[in-house]
């Protein structure tokens, strides 16, 4: 074995690391303070400090095809999209089948990372640890953090006068569980996120009344996407990334709004976002809009005031007798064994490299995985992350200079205020994102190439769904089975609808996308006249 690689977390991120450091010949030796692994996908009976926190009802927003390994396919009966549970299950059948559990030392918190006294030589880290109440001490070659950002509540009390004289129960959404305790209760969500949203349309079915409150809105969207398939097989790929890139910022927005819109018109809903162009990541609920009909949930701007027993929203009505409030209003980022000064740096915001490497370290033995969030799957993302940062840990890749690094973070904030807007989440565009990472480890597929080479192969590339099984068709890590999962992944989907035999099973045209492409000339025209 290789270079001693420490990794704090055995959740999907610190899984994938084990993997990547195995692949390139690394020692890795995982901490993971509670007792299995799965990290947030892990459902457990209570919120506990320091892990992640899921309700019972929790279903995966990606469905199965874009959140694999990208060397492991779901089985053909699992459902595109999943029950924690399901994805529980097939994290632990992955970790079995890679042999990765003997590599975790459960039970076990980290409780410091300082730098060796010869780091700007050595780039060591010692790592305190502690288990049953007896702390070690031991020294790595690397740091890989993937201990989530699902675990700190932001609980901005601050911003709401007179929450302090509420008599009712208070608390965040990391301590909702299910519903049976809410029966006959009137309750007021904060925030429009997805928590936010499943917790809200699970109570409408228990509560006398939900209202969602929310500051800025936000689009809504269906697992279901157009003809009935899942909407990131249809929403997430290649080609819909070059119209986004190639078209005027104008038209982008326009036919961006336009997909958004096409389920139902926010507006009606009191759901539309302050900026409807902008890209944050939507929020995803197939009852929302059901249950905004039926009167079940409603919507309401921020709230402006609580009183002993009501809330008093910015438009001047107000919610009485209220007996809960939940804040369903996110999480804040801290890595209590760190010494901030490592990670942070401009106005005290967390600053890396591609969102892994902290880029003003003498060397290059820490990185962060999973902190970056997309509108793609968090599982192939963090595969990629783990075997490009393992890349750079064992020498075979280096890093820019650090003005290069800081110039590139410095670009990508601007470009990120254009496209999601004011966040504190270190969002981007998944397939440009995964793009260079790829290429920085010589796996992003070639598509003129396989254009010429293997044309079937680069239809569905270009214009199918950008599945994790792309970036192990070349480079280090490549699997001999990524085409055929690509050309079967279509299979996958829909075989476990099958149920009811009536006709046969429909695959999306990809020659309407070919279609697309010569119909948006005459649409950018139309509009162009329109405007003038």
């Amino acid at each position: 074995m290789g270079k001693r690689v420490a990794i704090i977390g055995a959740g999907v991120s610190g899984l994938a690391s084990i993997r990547s450091c195995l692949e390139e010949g690394l020692e890795p030796t995982c901490f993971e303070r509670s007792e299995d692994i799965g990290g947030l996908w892990k459902f457990s009976e209570h919120a506990e400090d320091g892990r992640a926190s899921i309700y019972q009802s929790v279903f995966t927003n990606s469905s199965k095809e874009m959140m694999c390994f990208p060397d492991f396919p779901y089985p053909d009966d699992f459902p595109n999209f999943m029950h924690n549970s399901k994805l529980q299950e097939y994290i632990t059948v992955f970790s079995k089948e890679k042999n990765l559990l003997k590599y975790i030392q459960f039970k076990t918190l980290v409780c410091s990372v300082n730098k060796r006294p010869d780091f700007s030589v050595s780039g060591q880290w010692d790592i305190t640890t502690e288990r049953d109440g007896k702390r070690e001490s031991a020294i790595f070659d690397a740091v890989l953090i993937c201990s989530g950002h699902h675990v700190y509540p932001n609980l901005p009390e601050e911003s709401f006068p007179g929450l302090k004289l509420f008599k009712g129960k208070c608390f965040h959404s990391r301590e909702y569980k299910e519903p049976g305790i809410f029966k006959g209760k009137r309750v007021l969500v904060i925030g429009l996120g997805n928590s936010g949203c499943d917790i809200a349309t699970e109570l409408s079915h228990t509560a006398e009344q939900v209202i969602i409150s929310s500051r800025s809105g936000s689009w809504v969207m269906s697992r279901v996407w157009d003809d009935g398939y899942p909407w990131d097989m249809m929403f997430i790929t290649r080609f819909e990334t070059f119209l986004k890139n190639s078209l005027p910022t104008i038209i982008s927005d326009w036919w961006y709004m336009k997909q958004m819109n096409a389920r139902f018109k926010h507006e009606n809903y009191g759901l539309m976002p302050l900026n409807g162009t902008l890209r944050k990541e939507p929020v995803f609920n197939d009852e929302l809009p059901a249950c905004i009909l039926c009167g079940t949930v409603s919507i309401k701007p921020n709230v402006k005031a609580f009183t002993e027993t009501s809330a008093i929203f910015e438009d001047g009505t107000v919610f009485e007798a209220i007996d809960c409030v939940i804040f369903a209003t996110g999480y804040s980022y801290a890595y209590p064994f760190l010494d901030e000064s490592i990670i942070k740096s401009k106005n005290n915001e967390i600053t890396l490299f591609k969102g892994i490497f902290p880029p003003k370290l003498e060397k290059p033995t820490m990185a962060v995985i999973g902190f970056v969030q997309s509108l793609g799957a968090t599982i192939p993302t963090t595969d990629l992350q783990a075997r490009w940062a393992v890349q750079v840990i064992k020498g075979t890749c280096t890093l820019p200079s650090v003005t290069d690094m800081m110039n590139d973070i410095d670009k990508k904030r601007e470009g990120k205020l254009k496209w999601f807007g004011t966040s504190e989440t270190v969002q981007t565009d998944y397939i440009s994102y995964m793009d260079e990472l790829a290429s920085f480890i010589g796996a992003k597929p070639n598509i003129p190439w396989l254009f010429l080479t293997d044309p079937k192969l680069a239809v569905e590339v270009f214009f199918g769904p950008c599945s994790p099984y792309q970036f192990r068709l070349v480079g280090p890590g490549k699997w001999p089975g990524a085409r055929n999962a690509i050309l079967t992944q279509w299979d996958r989907t829909l075989k476990p609808m099958k149920t009811r035999a009536v006709g046969n099973p429909q695959k999306p045209c990809m020659l309407c996308h070919l279609v697309k492409l010569f119909v948006l000339p005459v649409l950018f025209i139309a509009v162009f006249l329109a405007l003038i």
